[in-house]
């Protein structure tokens, strides 16, 4: 019982942070700094941190639940366990697959932050997809937390 209220805890935590910078952070510092580049290097190393905290969390509710599959059912446990690792993956894939492309588009951009309309389209692309990824991720942090209830 004790190991299972750790797992919900873990991921409360995941999930919380996850939800907080992506949702409420984020879109209050493009809203409240009239510096775009500012709020976007702001919001860029918060989420660097939430990667981080995904990966932590990730790593240990998979190894948890895998120590202790006798705690409750078989099913359930393999459920909670594939839905951490496609929440990983996302992170995995959004964070140190497509964020290292917007960096260097952003850098490309230089100081002033002034895109030529290629470089503004891929930017977007990329945006869009992480985006997607972020959203698709917080989705399956909702189906984990009624999964493991």
């Amino acid at each position: 019982m004790r190991a299972a209220r750790v797992r919900l805890l873990i991921a409360t935590l995941w999930i919380g942070s996850l939800w907080t910078i992506g949702y409420v952070v984020a879109p209050t510092l493009f809203a409240s700094l009239t510096d775009r580049m500012l709020a976007g290097t702001i919001a860029g190393k918060l989420f660097r941190i939430e990667a981080w905290i995904s990966i932590v969390c990730a790593l240990a509710l998979i190894a948890s639940v895998k120590s202790a599959p006798e705690e409750s059912n078989a099913k359930a446990e393999k459920q909670v366990r594939w839905l951490a690792l496609a929440m990983l993956v996302c992170t995995l894939v959004g964070y140190f697959g497509l964020q290292p492309f917007m960096a260097t588009l952003r850098a490309a951009a230089g100081p002033g932050g002034v895109m030529d309309a290629a470089t503004k389209s891929q930017f977007g692309l990329l945006h869009g997809v992480s985006s997607a990824l972020y959203l698709i991720q917080s989705l399956l942090g909702v189906l984990l937390i009624w999964k493991m209830r």
